[in-house]
């Protein structure tokens, strides 16, 4: 099965801001959301997407 143009997951660090649809993985601080998105993206050979301070989202174009 091949996934195209999808939300693949959410990385946040505010639990207040996001719910259902897409995994979401919740982060302490910065440096665990980058790094946490960073991955995410590489394992699903999909794009990161900051969308604020707090959250990124990964995305198949």
């Amino acid at each position: 099965m091949m996934i195209e143009k999808a939300i693949l997951a959410v990385i946040t660090m505010n639990r207040q801001k996001v719910s259902g649809g897409a995994p979401i993985f919740f982060c302490d601080n910065k440096k665990e959301l980058e790094y946490v998105a960073a991955n995410i993206e590489a394992i699903t050979d999909g794009i990161a997407h900051a969308l604020s301070e707090e959250m990124f989202i990964i995305v198949k174009h």
